[in-house]
């Protein structure tokens, strides 16, 4: 790598950095209710207090962006994994119908355990939407043995993820327990709601996983240049792929787990930040996808709470927004390679 490749990925992670910093100070400061610079601080030094502003920052607003931060890097990633693992830049886990198959399971043992008058714990809303994510997970494995277009298999994810939904809408719909009527906002996409407790445990295993992903960023290099090539150099190719299936999964599981299906971050913020730092080495990317996907879902987030405040929209339709026409920008530009390649 030489020295100009160096400074301007130095740099691109600097401005990662404070782009994040920074939005995670407007996602504390902005809201409903009015809280000055110097009361935030005030509070922050201070620690939880029993005043009304206390309150709203220690216990709503502080978690949610932290929240939004960690699992915004998380779908990142998870995004970035499993665009590794079909080599394709569209795969995602929102297009695939993973993020759909976590919420679907999620929600039904949330409405059975809710129907019993029994409250669920992190743990095992995260074990619901990680056995979610591995059947869908399944099924779009099965069908990549039998088609051999990339288009076919995205479609085949895109239903699936469709039919889960609907499921879920029903379910959601026609439940009569109030508490469960509430699941509709989660079954919306959103971070609001997440307790200390909450945010303690998707940043274990948020990191925990990230942790791992960043040992199989030598694999990973040698993959990107084909199974052959990967397999030649000593890569066990179906163990790896085992990996990069169970982390992506567990990585989209916790965040479905906690706000529900966020769409189109995980497609989105890799592309962009491969373009932004000019190469796809997982060990530059891997750390670069977290914090792209963390400023991307804490201004989404931010939007999402201030414009029609006090009205809150979904931060699903809010990526959506930012993040399809990066999809189909993606779709386009590859089109007009292969036409150009055709030419030549």
């Amino acid at each position: 790598m030489n020295h100009r490749s160096v400074l301007r990925q130095a740099i691109c992670f600097a401005a990662l950095i404070l782009l994040t910093a920074l939005l995670t100070a407007a996602n504390v400061l902005q809201g409903s209710v009015d809280v000055s610079v110097g009361q935030v601080l005030n509070i922050l030094v201070q620690g939880a207090g029993s005043d009304t502003a206390s309150q709203i920052i220690w216990n709503i607003r502080l978690p949610r962006a932290l929240a939004a931060l960690v699992l915004g890097g998380a779908l990142s990633v998870s995004g970035f994994l499993l665009q590794t693992f079909f080599q394709n830049p569209i795969a995602g886990p929102f297009v695939l119908g993973i993020s759909s198959g976590a919420k679907l399971v999620v929600a039904l043992v949330m409405i059975g355990a809710l129907s019993r008058g029994l409250v669920l714990g992190s743990a095992a809303l995260i074990a619901a939407a990680f056995i979610g994510s591995l059947v869908v997970m399944g099924f779009i494995l099965a069908v990549s043995g039998r088609v051999k277009k990339m288009s076919l298999l995205v479609v085949a994810g895109v239903m699936v993820g469709y039919i889960c939904s609907a499921i879920t809408d029903i379910l959601v719909t026609f439940a009569d327990d109030s508490n469960i009527v509430n699941l509709h906002n989660w079954s919306m996409g959103s971070f609001s709601g997440i307790s200390w407790q909450n945010l303690a445990v998707l940043s274990a295993v948020t990191g925990v996983s990230l942790f791992c992903t960043i040992f199989l960023a030598k694999p990973m290099s040698a993959y990107q240049l084909g199974e052959s090539y990967a397999a030649s150099v000593g890569v066990h190719i179906r163990l790896f792929r085992l990996q990069l299936v169970l982390f992506s999964s567990l990585l989209s599981a916790c965040v479905t787990a906690f706000a529900g299906p966020v769409s189109f971050v995980g497609i989105a913020v890799p592309h962009l930040v491969k373009s932004l730092f000019k190469t796809a080495k997982p060990l530059c990317i891997l750390p670069a996808c977290f914090l792209g996907g963390a400023a991307f879902c804490l201004a989404c987030d931010l939007i999402a709470r201030t414009l029609f405040a006090p009205t809150e929209l979904s931060i699903g339709s809010v990526t959506a927004v930012f993040g399809a026409p990066v999809v189909i920008w993606i779709m386009l530009r590859r089109q007009a390679n292969r036409n150009g390649g055709e030419a030549v």
